[in-house]
């Protein structure tokens, strides 16, 4: 489907959109810019719709499993409030007088978002972001989307037909090169979400002098230091309820110490806890078995990929911790399968620079008198977010976006003599 005009058009009508894109992209750009307040109070309006109810049809019928949750989880940062914030905090003080006159924030024009579909919302939620700083925005949906964005950009436009011509979504596969080119070649900016592959493929059809803004996968991890039991269950939690798919998600519990033996009495103990926090989330027969299909399969790759490696697997009900030798920071085997590894602080720097550059969150979990500095060491080897285990995928009010405050790059300052 195509969301074009304030309308969803068939596959079929996507040559003639195309076609008569550029014409209708020129005509929005020359009339009125399109203020912030329009954009939040639309957004002001689709929560109410959301908190009455009004969305839940379109929630059941589009959204996969465990959407509503994932929504929740997001809504915090798309509150009026939460994005004033950010406007004043983003861009507050990069307009105004200057000894030449003054300067001005102007938008780029148009922006194509090769959506992220990790998460849902995510397409909407940088769709926000192109609006909130008066770009036109053309959005290619990821392919886990079953329709919930394409839903909710009609519902928006509906609720506000002033954003119709400022908002156009296509369910293009990434095999449709040749429409995913027209679409780059009428772009200011290019804002995508993906692999290296994702982004090589995007670079490669930007035009000359087109911005790109990527926000490439990244790599998080967990970093204990000393824990009790009590404090365990959260990082568990987070390890189940993200699946590992998140670049926020916990990939690697790392262990500040160097012997062996305390890391398998780590794993020993974490273990049935990770155990609880599985059972907790496959709640019906169904999810269990898949549950416990993906520890198999996870005990399986361990067998043929590493044969040999001295590699310890503590296998639980629906989960596992592999224990390696390795200081490397990695790709886990995903939904409750997890890395456990030795990283002693002073080995901190020179293991977590080899992926400098991918790097996202840490979840920091250590005596209060030693956060600061274990902060410090962390943010010096290349993390972005340091936060409590249990918080790693939490939203954080008016926080940056891979180190970076995205609404300034979607924007251009104009000096004016």
């Amino acid at each position: 489907m195509i969301f074009a005009g304030g309308t969803l058009l068939p596959d079929s009508e996507l040559n003639f959109v195309l076609g008569q894109l550029e014409v209708e992209l020129l005509q929005t750009l020359s009339g009125p810019q399109l203020e912030a307040e329009t954009v939040l109070a639309a957004l002001d309006a689709l929560e109410k719709e959301l908190d009455g109810g009004a969305l839940d049809p379109l929630i059941a019928r589009y959204a996969p499993p465990g959407a509503r949750e994932e929504l929740e989880r997001v809504r915090p940062q798309l509150s009026r409030a939460a994005l004033e914030e950010r406007l004043y905090l983003e861009l507050g003080g990069l307009a105004g007088p200057r000894p030449f006159g003054r300067a001005e924030v102007r938008p780029l024009g148009v922006l194509l978002h090769a959506a992220p579909g990790n998460m849902a919302g995510l397409p909407v939620f940088t769709a926000v972001e192109g609006l909130l700083t008066g770009n036109v925005n053309l959005v290619k949906l990821p392919h886990g989307d079953k329709g919930l964005s394409l839903a909710i950009f009609q519902k928006l436009t509906k609720l506000e037909p002033k954003l119709a011509p400022w908002l156009y979504a296509f369910d293009l596969s990434s095999k449709s090169s040749g429409a995913i080119q027209a679409l780059a070649a009428l772009a200011d900016g290019i804002v995508t979400w993906g692999g290296d592959g994702a982004i090589s493929a995007m670079r490669s059809m930007a035009p000359p002098g087109c911005r790109l803004i990527e926000w490439g996968h990244r790599l998080s991890f967990a970093y204990l230091s000393h824990w009790t039991q009590g404090e365990l269950p959260g990082l568990a939690e987070h390890i189940l309820r993200t699946g590992g798919l998140l670049c926020s998600s916990c990939q690697v519990v790392y262990l500040d110490t160097e012997l062996l033996s305390e890391a398998e009495r780590f794993c020993k103990q974490f273990l049935p806890v990770l155990e609880t926090a599985a059972a907790e989330y496959y709640q019906n027969p169904g999810q269990a078995a898949q549950g416990a299909l993906y520890a198999r399969e996870a005990a399986l790759e361990q067998i043929v990929d590493r044969s040999g490696s001295g590699d310890l697997v503590f296998s639980g009900q629906c989960c596992s911790l592999t224990l390696r030798r390795d200081m490397e920071l990695e790709l886990s085997h995903l939904h409750g399968n997890v890395l456990v590894k030795r990283l002693p602080r002073k080995e901190v720097l020179a293991a977590l620079r080899r992926q400098r550059g991918r790097l996202q969150t840490a979840g920091l979990l250590c005596p209060p008198g030693e956060r600061e500095e274990l902060a410090a060491l962390l943010a010096r080897a290349g993390v972005n977010r340091v936060t409590g285990p249990a918080h790693m995928s939490d939203a954080l009010p008016c926080e940056a976006h891979d180190g970076e405050y995205p609404l300034r790059r979607y924007v251009r300052i104009v000096d004016i003599e």
